[in-house]
């Protein structure tokens, strides 16, 4: 929208403001009527000198346009500018991140080198929260028990930075899935996005590569809270099946050796807790296996959230009363002397 010009229209029509210009207007007119001195002041004569300016009119003009123009800043003229803020599409979605000891086992690959669970997740999930910059995501970590790492935010750089930060051992050892989901379903909770007791607009994002062994919650309860809140829960299976490569750690976290585990993913638990919230789930045995997941949620539907508008202000009074005050000022500048002449 174009810049408009506004003045106030309270200060236009303070008695305030009208008393004073009524009060110039008069003096004006009462001075062009009088035929003697309105001031009386003795040996005035005596103090006359010539203008610098030389005609005494044009310091009456200078002087009575400064005034004008000081009189129209105290109006305070301002420029207004309509802004609109961009229609966004998002979802609000947390990140629900299995960091049990299991996610150690190193059975994934990339180029040609071993790498464990949460190495060929954290990068997977970086790209997906970069691809939705107009998503509020949170993220959720979750063991022997679960805790907020990120309540729901747009400041995508910084979640990234924390995700970099994330690794084994920061929490007991377990693997609570119930709690985890727990805990992501109170981050969603906000009133503003409810409508018949539903949540609008929110998805949980849960990645696990074991069964439930922690918690109070039981993952089914946790399914059973998401699905009356119309919250779906997409859920990502990570690792292979059967006997997985795991590494062998001193007290000192070095690395001396590596062993053989069975993996225990409970891969009907994450299917009943999406088919029941309106999920679905995925199966994430290899690294290109993840990034088709996080890709098919990244398809899910967005909704619209409602642009803001607002107004910006730009005073202009100063454009006023900087050049009126300099006229003011030429208008009162001191008379020059004159010398006296010589024969």
């Amino acid at each position: 929208m174009a810049p408009v010009l506004a003045v106030s229209a309270w200060r236009v029509a303070d008695p305030l403001w009208l008393a004073a210009l009524l009060a110039i207007a008069a003096a004006v007119w009462l001075r062009g009527r009088s035929r003697v001195a309105v001031w009386l002041v003795p040996f005035a004569a005596a103090w006359h000198r010539p203008s610098i300016l030389g005609s005494s009119r044009w310091r009456a003009a200078l002087a009575a346009a400064g005034l004008v123009l000081v009189v129209f800043a105290l109006v305070r003229p301002q420029r207004t500018e309509e802004k609109h803020q961009a229609r966004s599409r998002g979802y609000d979605i947390m990140l629900c991140i299995d960091l049990s000891s299991s996610m150690l086992s190193e059975d994934y690959e990339k180029a040609g080198e071993r790498m464990n669970r949460l190495q060929a997740i954290k990068p997977v999930i970086q790209a997906f929260i970069e691809k939705r910059p107009s998503d509020r995501i949170g993220i959720v970590l979750f063991s022997g028990r679960a805790y907020t790492m990120s309540p729901l935010t747009t400041d995508h750089e910084w979640l990234a930075q924390q995700l970099g930060r994330v690794k084994i051992g920061l929490i007991e050892d377990g693997t609570a899935i119930g709690d985890g989901l727990g805990v992501a379903l109170t981050r969603l909770e906000q009133a503003g996005r409810q409508s018949g007791g539903r949540r609008l607009g929110a998805f949980i994002v849960l990645l696990t590569d074991g069964a439930n062994n922690r918690g109070a919650l039981s993952p089914m309860q946790a399914a059973g809270i998401a699905k009356a809140r119309g919250i779906p829960v997409y859920t990502i299976g990570a690792g292979k099946d059967g006997i997985v490569p795991f590494p062998v750690l001193d007290e000192k976290g070095n690395r001396i050796g590596t062993r053989r585990i069975l993996a225990d993913l409970d891969e009907n638990a994450l299917k009943d807790i999406s088919a029941a919230t309106g999920g679905h789930f995925f199966r994430a045995a290899a690294t290109g296996t993840i990034e088709s997941a996080f890709r098919d949620i990244d398809r899910a539907q967005k909704i619209d959230f409602q642009a803001k508008s607002y107004l910006v202000t730009t005073e202009l009074f100063p454009w006023l009363a900087v050049p009126g005050l300099a006229l003011l000022a030429l208008g009162a500048a001191p008379s020059r002397r004159q010398r006296p002449r010589t024969s």
